[in-house]
């Protein structure tokens, strides 16, 4: 699914924009224990979260990470933005609660063995 088919999806507000909207989501991921979203995460992983604080940034970089969508409505501190913007990671917010967000995807065309909530 290409990323800019999530925008309208989950109206999604953008934060920190790097890459190109046509940008490929293989998988998503439901999370806000970044311990799992290291042990589970995958290739071309779409990250949905609640925290937003810089160590949801650290921990994308490190596994490849290269969108994250803040879920709730939640917007992070400008010291987050900026560590997403030197490593080169996109920033979404959506108004949405991460389950209805999951749920969406899912509807979309995400199937069950894409997406995890964790």
């Amino acid at each position: 699914m290409k990323f800019a088919d999530i925008v309208p999806l989950l109206q999604l507000e953008p934060l920190v924009v790097i890459d190109d909207l046509d940008y490929e989501i293989k998988t998503a991921c439901g999370c806000d224990l970044m311990s799992d979203v290291l042990a589970f995460s995958q290739e071309k992983t779409l990250l949905l979260t609640g925290l937003t604080n810089p160590q949801v940034i650290r921990t994308a970089e490190m596994t490849d990470i290269r969108f994250i969508i803040f879920v709730r409505g939640k917007r992070p501190q400008e010291e987050t933005m900026e560590l997403a913007r030197e490593k080169g990671i996109n920033l979404y917010m959506s108004p949405k609660p991460m389950f209805e967000c999951c749920g969406l995807l899912y509807q979309a065309g995400l199937n069950s063995e894409n997406i995890r909530q964790i």
